[in-house]
This record gives C-alpha cells, structure tokens and sequence, in this order.
C-alpha cells in the first residue's frame, strides 16, 4: 500500500481541513463560521442584534418600547469596548459567500488538490 509523500502531505491536510471548515450544510452556518461564533461568544452572553418589527406591531406602542429597548441594550454593549465591538461584529457574520456557489468552488479546490497531489505521485515515481 502506497503511503502520502511530506510534499503530498503538504496539499492533502491544508485541502481536507479547508473543505471540512468550510462547506455550508442545507442550512445554517458552516462548521468554519460556527467555529468563530463559539471562539468570540463561547457562553452566548453578547446580545445579538434585535430583528425588525413586524409590520402590524407599529402601532403597539409596548411591542414599540420592548423592541428599543432590546435595539438600546446592544447598542450599549456594542459601544462599551472595541473589543466588545469586534466580537459582536464576528458573532453576526455570515458565510461569505452564496452556499451553492462555496460548494462549487470546494468541489473544484478538492479536484486541483488531488490533481496536483497525483502529479507529486507521478514525479517521484518517475523521478
């Protein structure tokens, strides 16, 4: 059984390790983004940006109340540190790009490693 030469060793972890941390799954967050969101927030304590109000609550004026409250308490956290700052900035990031679009780049990323990890194989042996 043929064993991975160290060049080869070299493109293969890199290759596996980027294809695992980034491929989005049907729904939600890649393993990558997770990842940052438990590394910046690992007990859940900072707010996360309230969502807008529902059309038909405009006119509630307590809904209106209880939602600017929520909008001044992350504000208020968020304008504390820039620290604080940066890790809220992370804790809302998304996937950088389209899900089918990441997979179709990883796909290719995965064939040119294996490309280029076969043409390693074909030099040493020829070599």
């Amino acid at each position: 059984m043929l064993q991975p030469t160290r060049s080869q060793w070299a493109i293969i972890w890199p290759v596996a390790t980027l294809l695992i941390l980034a491929w989005p799954p049907d729904r939600g967050h890649s393993l990558g983004v997770k990842a940052v969101h438990w590394i910046v927030d690992p007990t859940g304590s900072l707010p996360l940006f309230p969502p807008p109000l529902p059309m038909g609550l405009d006119d509630d004026g307590d809904a209106v109340a209880a939602h600017d409250a929520l909008e001044t308490e992350y504000y208020r956290r968020r304008d504390s540190s820039t620290t604080t700052r940066w890790r809220m900035r992370w804790k809302e990031a998304l996937d950088p790009i389209d899900p089918q679009t990441e997979r179709q780049l990883l796909i290719g990323l995965a064939v040119l490693g294996a490309v280029a990890v076969w043409r390693i194989d074909g030099a040493t042996r020829s070599g």
